[in-house]
């Protein structure tokens, strides 16, 4: 990789597949999707993370919805990442090595998840990750549920053997935990949790990849320049943000069996921002339009600010 490139930091916004009453992805209401985030005051946008759905997609679809991000938020000069995340960790390097004439901001990846790699295939998978990659940044996606959970220490590794890694999303951690982070990670963006913005922030965040912005793309990136211009008002909003999830989101794991995709698509379609239902690709369960409902009143309660209402 040659050059420096910028380090994302802020809020970035997941692009969320539209899904027909057929069950197919609604092409229509994706472009219309990513025109709105383009317009809005989020710092990016990203493709085929949880939300995203990249593990329902075709190869076909997964092209479709790149070439989409590339030309929309191209002419809309909107930062923008692609997902290249595939439980086969060559199919995706070569969605990899493709990606330079789209000229994305960067590129996600997710480590082999099929079955757990060892420290050797890890490394073996990094340092072909960043030779596939080109000029093309790359941030490690290693969610709580991966197979392979690294430390802080070993992203440190894996960052010297591939200068092109420049970010992680990750769930964060307690003020040592940020220390440590910024001792062994100078010059990296580390990416947290949405509802845990405003405790971050301050320790070192540098943004996040928000489930936050699912539900309000705009609320989301409001609470984050809140952070500056009213710290108080935002660790309020920040309790009350968790008081939601806890009470009105995650209870719906236990209810109804719904994954974290579903909990995001609910949010979106609860918020109302755009051309986003429930709806999941199959065979996936997802909320009923009662349920809709009943966050989008819960959501409005507890964080009117998130809609531009006052509190």
């Amino acid at each position: 990789m040659s050059g420096s490139p910028d380090l994302p930091r802020g809020i970035w916004a997941a692009v969320l597949l539209p899904v027909s009453a057929q069950g197919e992805i609604d092409w229509g209401a994706l472009a219309e999707e990513i025109s709105i985030l383009c317009e809005g005051p989020v710092d990016g946008l990203y493709t085929n993370g949880t939300a995203g759905e990249f593990h329902s997609q075709t190869e076909a679809e997964y092209e479709r919805l790149t070439a989409l991000m590339a030309e929309i938020a191209g002419k809309a000069g909107k930062p923008f990442q692609i997902g290249v995340n595939h439980t086969n960790a060559r199919i995706a390097r070569a969605r990899l090595s493709g990606l330079g004439p789209l000229r994305p901001t960067g590129a996600q990846i997710i480590l082999p998840d099929w079955w757990p790699p060892g420290d050797a295939e890890v490394a073996r998978f990094i340092d072909g990750m960043h030779a596939a990659a080109g000029d093309v940044p790359l941030i490690l996606y290693n969610p709580p549920h991966a197979k392979k959970r690294l430390t802080l220490a070993q992203i440190a590794g894996l960052r010297a053997l591939a200068p092109g890694l420049i970010g992680a999303k990750l769930p964060g951690g307690d003020a040592q935990w940020h220390a440590e982070r910024r001792r062994l990670l100078p010059e990296f963006s580390v990416f947290v949790p949405g509802h845990t913005v405003a405790t971050a922030r301050p320790l070192g965040a540098d943004g996040s990849y928000s489930n936050m912005a699912c539900l309000s793309p705009f609320g989301a990136a409001m609470h984050w320049r809140m952070i500056e211009s009213d710290p108080a008002a935002a660790g309020d909003l920040e309790r009350r943000a968790n008081l939601f999830l806890r009470d009105h989101v995650l209870p719906f794991r236990a209810s109804h069996g719904l994954s974290d995709a579903a909990l995001d698509k609910l949010m979106a379609a609860a918020g109302g921002w755009g051309p986003v239902s429930s709806r999941l690709l199959w065979p996936y369960t997802y909320a009923s339009q009662e349920d809709v409902q009943r966050l989008a009143t819960a959501s409005r309660k507890l964080m009117p600010e998130y809609f531009g209402i006052g509190r």
